[in-house]
């Protein structure tokens, strides 16, 4: 009798553009994935929303069921939809259906069920946390601000983020720290540093889990700096604050080496956004420091629904989802795959 294969379990921790774009990419190699995501997002139509109705914020959730999704292209079209005029401006489609669902259903869990079913998504989809909360900021300043669209929209602040916390504290989802003691690597970032990946972290549990797990854990380094944030942060800034809020070091650091053309660096610069310099051999083994091309060439503007969802435009340039998840399988993730 043939042995089945055993594929390496892979955890994606985030939330937003980069954890979407992440799991496109590795959805298409043998591997056992899942995603703990975040739900405070509380900007654009995912605040509206849970304001109005008091569910659960649906906007992280149904980026990553359609990256995960082997769906039909008109379904994952439908769930990507954002009305652009009329009583439903801004809203977009997946996350009033997922609303809708939650109305209807006796857990969010069945919400998850009911739409991974729809969408064929290839993996587990595992929110970070059932209970409603919002993430907190203290900056250096002095200043507090309290909810992830808030936070986006603090992007003329140049103090650094001094400390971070959630109101009220909330209890993880039994199912994500399994997930995170079952796996055999954990992969974090990229992603807005303070709204998408910190808010997991901070969840009751899933530190203390991340601590204990034998997982390797991959952290993807942000391309250019985040305004309110990051700002003038360095490749070494981010490792260690992600240490500090993981509790251990990334086993490995994955850096794009890719030359970014200078009109883009001068795009960012006008919104005091900068690219982040690598100095992290100064602090962190080279060999653990996995290099590569890794952007997406292709230029990413607002398009005339996305208005709505933010006073700033969303990420000029970004991770190209096949580059990245190439150089994570063949550099790090195949080692498991047999």
């Amino acid at each position: 009798m043939t042995k089945k294969a055993k594929f390496p379990k892979v955890t994606v921790i985030g939330g937003g553009t980069g954890t979407f774009v992440v799991l496109s990419g590795l959805k298409k190699y043998p591997l056992d994935l899942a995603v703990i995501v975040s739900v405070m997002d509380s900007g654009g139509s995912t605040g509206r929303l849970h304001n109005q109705l008091g569910i659960l914020p649906p906007g992280d959730l149904r980026q990553c069921l359609v990256a995960l999704s082997e769906a039909s292209k008109l379904w994952r079209k439908l769930f990507l939809y954002r009305f652009d005029k009329g009583d439903l401006a801004g809203h977009n489609f997946g996350n009033i259906f997922l609303s809708a669902l939650e109305k209807n259903t006796s857990s969010y869990q069945e919400v998850i069920n009911i739409a991974s079913y729809i969408l064929k998504t290839k993996g587990k989809v595992i929110p970070v946390t059932y209970q409603k909360t919002d993430i907190v900021v203290q900056y250096k300043s002095g200043k507090i601000i309290t909810g992830e669209g808030l936070i986006d929209k603090n992007f003329r602040e140049k103090t650094k983020v001094v400390k971070t916390y959630l109101k009220p504290m909330v209890q993880a989802n039994p199912e994500a720290i399994k997930r995170i003691n079952d796996s055999d690597f954990i992969l974090i970032g990229p992603g807005d540093f303070y709204t998408s990946l910190i808010p997991n972290l901070l969840v009751k549990g899933i530190k203390n889990a991340i601590k204990k797990s034998p997982a390797k854990i991959i952290f993807i380094l942000n391309l250019f700096t985040k305004s309110g944030q990051t700002s003038n942060y360095k490749g070494s800034d981010h490792l260690k604050d992600i240490s500090f809020y993981l509790g251990r070091q990334p086993d490995f650091i994955i850096v794009n080496n890719k030359k970014i053309p200078k009109k883009i660096i001068n795009w960012y610069s006008k919104y005091s956004e900068k690219l982040v310099e690598n100095d992290l051999v100064k602090f962190y083994p080279q060999e653990k420091i996995i290099k590569g091309d890794i952007i997406d060439s292709q230029e990413h503007h607002f398009s005339s629904s996305e208005k709505y969802t933010s006073p700033l435009v969303r990420s000029l340039l970004r991770h190209h989802p096949e580059k990245l998840a190439q150089l994570l399988y063949t550099k790090l993730l195949q080692e498991n795959s047999h």
